[in-house]
């Protein structure tokens, strides 16, 4: 009797870049006819759901903007969680390092908004956003260090003491009208400029973009990460100190997450709230993932989610469609994208073939 199993997967070997891209460019297609039934379902033409979501996001210059604006903070995270998920450091406390990144930086807007003139105001809050954030990593990277803590766990709760703190702030020191459980806007002095109607931070996201390139691919401290991606051991046996290149690469991830908390909080928003982060830190690990930890491509990945992200709030306004059927789209878009990661990297290989031969 035959034991083999009806189906096995094997790795791939390299596979040609056209045809990774020719994946790809089929899982889109395949989403999109997805989405398709789900509008016909719905009773709407997929050529007029399709188009509202291009228009409203791309079609005019406020559109553009938003887009633009929506994309900062999903670009600026997945570069951070780049380096960790590069070393198999599963960080999953973006959101709570966003959080305190701000809430570090909204400290001195609301004190010294008043009193400081902008540029070293919005120096002193970037900077503070940064050590908030970095702290905040650090805590469960020391103990996964230390201890061998699970951090995928101890990052993922941290998210939740970090948004309780904020709601705790909120609704009491920091609560502007008695009441209200809303934190004062900050004054002029603490807010971001803009640059083509969009606040500076998409100027810093590019310039981290660079930045992680050329930290990852060309530093010793890159070469290290990838080394401790690989094998533990090796790197143990190469001399290095694994230890500290948890908690350092945890802490520039983290820091860079709580400059994301600061962008957002002076620049989009203009204020602080116990949501500041809005699910960016979850949506950067699909964009990390998405562009294979390449910062030029999360770029590209995450422009397409803010387009998605506008365009659903366009098929809302302008067709009358409910936001979750919106979101329907979305999750589909993603599900596929990611699921051709899949056939990209492994081949299924059926009963009574051999694995040198033919697989799907």
């Amino acid at each position: 009797m035959n034991k083999d199993p009806l189906i096995r997967l094997a790795k791939r070997a390299n596979m040609a870049k056209g045809k990774i891209w020719m994946i790809r460019f089929g899982a889109l297609v395949f989403a999109l006819l997805l989405g398709s039934l789900i509008f016909l379902i719905v009773g709407t033409s997929p050529v007029t759901a399709y188009g509202a979501m291009l228009n409203s996001s791309l079609g005019k210059a406020s559109g553009i903007r938003q887009v633009v604006k929506n994309a900062v903070p999903l670009l600026g995270t997945a570069l951070a969680l780049a380096p960790c998920f590069k070393m198999k450091y599963w960080n999953i406390g973006a959101e709570g390092q966003i959080t305190m990144g701000a809430m570090f930086a909204t400290f001195f807007a609301l004190n010294f908004g008043k009193t400081w003139s902008s540029l070293p105001l919005l120096l002193v809050m970037g900077i503070a956003s940064v050590i908030g954030g970095a702290l905040w990593a650090v805590i469960p990277a020391i103990f996964k260090a230390r201890w061998g803590t699970n951090e995928t766990l101890f990052t993922l709760m941290m998210n939740y003491i970090a948004i309780g703190i904020v709601a705790y702030l909120q609704d009491g020191p920091w609560e502007g009208k008695k009441g209200s459980q809303i934190i004062p806007n900050f004054d002029k002095a603490a807010v971001l400029p803009k640059l083509f109607g969009v606040h500076i931070g998409w100027i810093i996201v590019l310039l981290l973009v660079a930045f992680m390139f050329v930290y990852m691919k060309y530093t010793k401290q890159g070469y290290e990460i990838s080394v401790l991606g690989e094998s533990e051991n090796t790197a143990r046996y190469a001399g290095m100190n694994v230890s500290r290149i948890i908690r350092r690469t945890a802490a520039i991830s983290g820091a860079i997450c709580g400059l994301v908390g600061f962008m957002v909080a002076s620049g989009a928003n203009q204020t602080l709230y116990s949501g500041v982060a809005a699910g960016v830190g979850f949506t950067a690990i699909t964009v990390a993932w998405l562009a294979q930890l390449n910062p030029f491509a999360m770029i590209a990945i995450s422009l397409m989610l803010a387009v998605l992200s506008k365009g659903a709030s366009g098929l809302q306004t302008s067709l009358g469609i409910p936001a979750s059927i919106s979101d329907m789209i979305t999750g589909i878009i993603l599900l596929c994208m990611l699921g051709c990661e899949f056939f990209i990297n492994y081949r299924m290989i059926f009963r009574g073939k051999k694995t040198e031969g033919k697989a799907a």
